[in-house]
This record gives C-alpha cells, structure tokens and sequence, in this order.
C-alpha cells in the first residue's frame, strides 16, 4: 500500500539545476554536468542528432544561403522535372528559356537537378549569365549538375524553400511532378496572402498545364475554395519572349530597391533592422 501524506509536512526538497531558463527537477537532473559530457569522447554520439542540435544546423543553412545568395543581381527562379529527358521537347524549352534569361540580365535559379533544371541552367551558363542552383540532401537523388555556376546543398526543404522566395523575383514553371507542384502552390499561396509582391508564376507550356488550370477555375474556383482574381495569379504560355517580357514587366513594378522601407518600431538602436 502507498504510504499516506501528512499534508502538514512540507515535501523533501528534490534535486534541482537550472540550464538557462530551464528548471530541471528530480530524475531530469543529470549527475554529469554539459562540460563532462563534451569532453568525454566515450560516451554516446546521439546528441548530435538531437532536436537542439538540429536547430543550429537549421541556422547554418540560413547563415550560409544568406551570405552566398546576398549579392545576386536580379534573378528568377525555375521549377521543372528532375526526370526531364535531354531528347524531350521540355529541355529544349529549358534551354531556350535559361538563354533569354540570361541575355535579359536576370540570373537563373533552379533545384541544382537534372533534368529540366540542369536545362534552365545550361541555357544560362552557355549564354554567360549567373547559372545558380540550390540542391537538396534525398535518399535517391543527385549531386549539382554541370551548369551550375554558384551552388548550395541544403538539408532543410524549408531553408531551401526560403533562398528561393527572398532571392528571386518571380517564378517560371515548367512542366513537372509533385516537387514542381510544391513549389508551384506554394508561391501561389505567397502571392495570394500578400507575403510577396510583384512575383509573376508563369507557367511554361500549356498542353501540359491546362488541366490544371481548367481544374483551378471549374471546381476549385466554382466551389467558392478561391477568388476569381487567384486564378489571374497564374499566366500561361508557350513563348518564352513573353516570360521575359512578363518578368521585365514586373520587376519594373517593383518600389525602388534602395528606399529603406518604413521603421516598424523594433529595430534596435545602431542596429540595421
């Protein structure tokens, strides 16, 4: 039987640390203290993997993609399938699309893949311009391909996901699977909710994209799940003189990039913002 509690008796003191802001009491207090366990080479190694851990790996990404991609000129970003053949008529689209790019004075972004990535990049890095790509870690997948002028690998879809929105200015979309429609929805929701602005998604070849877009407008749009002007977010096309001409466009649009924007109030003194 468990013993009875004098509620008169004021409880044992039970073993307490503090780590920073965080109280630790009883069987979480750890007879060995952070130093101990750093310099002991022979204990476990599965602190690395910790979600602690994860999170300084996580800064580094951003800490890395940051400092590479700051001083990009103006660029776009270039969605398509990894699974693109080079005799297909998509890479040859690709090609033709990274070119005009790149002779249009925008850098081309794209995943770093093969496929209708590695096109995109080609096209760019053949004509001379800025051929970046931002690789990702998969169990199945593949290193940068060859037209890759400045590159990054990342652990973190999301951090990835990040360099892509802050460092383009707009999104060109070829035809692709499940990764293209990730990226694709997802700027789109951006756009929609006002996270960025002046971010044209164009969507390059309308045999393949005009289910989709029939889709969007006759159920998603007929159900009352978006508004008539979300459909406007999206242009397709077949021409990629208009994609250049569409991006142009808006990126003339844009405010004046050297006006800083307005004092929200949380900046620091002598900080940057």
């Amino acid at each position: 039987m468990p013993a009875s509690i004098d509620p008169d008796r004021p409880p044992e003191d039970p073993p307490e640390k503090q780590r920073g802001p965080v109280t630790l009491r009883r069987g979480q207090v750890q007879a060995s203290t952070t130093d101990q366990r750093l310099l002991d080479t022979r204990g476990p190694t599965d602190w690395v993997h910790a979600d602690p851990w994860r999170v300084l790996r996580i800064q580094s990404e951003f800490v890395e993609g940051f400092g590479l991609l700051a001083e990009l000129p103006r660029a776009v970003t270039v969605f398509g399938s990894a699974r693109t053949s080079r005799e297909a008529p998509e890479y040859a689209t690709g090609l033709a699309l990274g070119r005009a790019l790149s002779d249009a004075g925008w850098a081309v972004i794209t995943g770093g893949g093969p496929g209708a990535m590695e096109a995109a990049n080609r096209g760019a890095s053949e004509a001379g311009g800025l051929s970046v790509g931002l690789g990702i870690e998969l169990p199945f997948e593949q290193s940068l391909n060859d037209w890759v002028d400045l590159g990054l690998n990342f652990r973190y879809f999301f951090a990835r996901k990040t360099m892509f929105v802050k460092y383009s200015q707009g999104f060109v979309i070829l035809p692709g699977g499940f990764g293209t429609m990730d990226e694709l929805f997802e700027a789109l929701t951006l756009v929609q909710t006002h996270k960025v602005n002046q971010f044209p998604v164009v969507l390059v070849g309308s045999a393949y994209w005009s289910g989709l877009v029939g889709w969007l407008r006759d159920t998603m749009l007929a159900h009352g799940y978006i508004s008539p002007g979300d459909i406007d977010l999206l242009t397709v096309t077949d021409d990629v003189d208009e994609v250049v001409r569409l991006l142009d466009a808006a990126d003339a649009s844009r405010p004046d990039r050297n006006t800083p924007p307005a004092a929200t109030g949380d900046e620091k003194p002598g900080s940057d913002g």
